[in-house]
């Protein structure tokens, strides 16, 4: 069984579990910390096993965008995203109110560097990097003005997926995700597998924030 599926399954499982009945009959806050712990992790480090990634320490513009995203069908709507289908109802039932308590309650969490999990060829991938450094920074450290998220220490595995479901196309072709069509097609000029591997392991190597 591929890692994908186990992934799918997983996901698939926890959607059941939040929907439950149980779940359901307690009453919520304007953010529960099932919607996020459960998945993130307690401290927002991520969680390969859902492939949920690092929240703590994510640049709060960026976060409102992609649970504003979510929220509205321009991300987590394509058949192959499993893991954004899975996050897509998690972010369908909250309001404005609810984005801004959540990123804020987010922002309380220390940022941790994420470990390294990916091996690759760095100084390949820091030929790649050079296009991506025009929007993310040279440091991969980001860009609200170009509304390019900070890279560097994120988990490198969600890198990796991301990358490969920007150049299959499963994120980012949205008519309405202009930064998404943006990375699509910078996304393909890496071509193939080990491109993306390459140019994560070079972010891997760059200092932290």
């Amino acid at each position: 069984m591929s890692g994908r599926i186990v992934r799918a399954a997983g996901t698939l499982m926890l959607v059941s579990l939040l929907s439950s009945p149980a779940l359901a009959a307690e009453p919520r806050e304007p953010f529960d910390d099932r919607y996020c712990t459960t998945c993130h992790g307690s401290d927002g480090r991520g969680n390969y096993g859902v492939q949920a990634p690092r929240l703590a320490g994510m640049e709060g513009w960026y976060l409102i965008r992609q649970l504003e995203n979510f929220r509205s069908g321009v991300r987590g709507t394509h058949p192959q995203d499993i893991e954004g289908i899975a996050m897509r109802p998690m972010a369908a039932k909250l309001d404005d109110e609810s984005i801004a308590d959540i990123v804020a309650w987010v922002g309380d969490w220390p940022y941790v560097p994420a470990e390294v999990t990916i091996a690759g060829d760095s100084a390949a991938g820091e030929r790649l990097y050079a296009t991506c450094a025009a929007c993310h920074g040279q440091r991969a450290e980001g860009n609200e003005a170009l509304g390019a998220p900070a890279l560097a220490g994120q988990n490198d595995w969600y890198l990796v997926t991301q990358l490969k479901n920007f150049m299959a196309g499963y994120r980012g072709s949205h008519p309405d995700d202009s930064y998404g069509q943006q990375m699509l097609t910078m996304a393909r000029t890496l071509v193939d597998e080990q491109g993306v591997l390459n140019v994560v392991s070079y972010i891997n190597n760059l200092e932290d924030r």
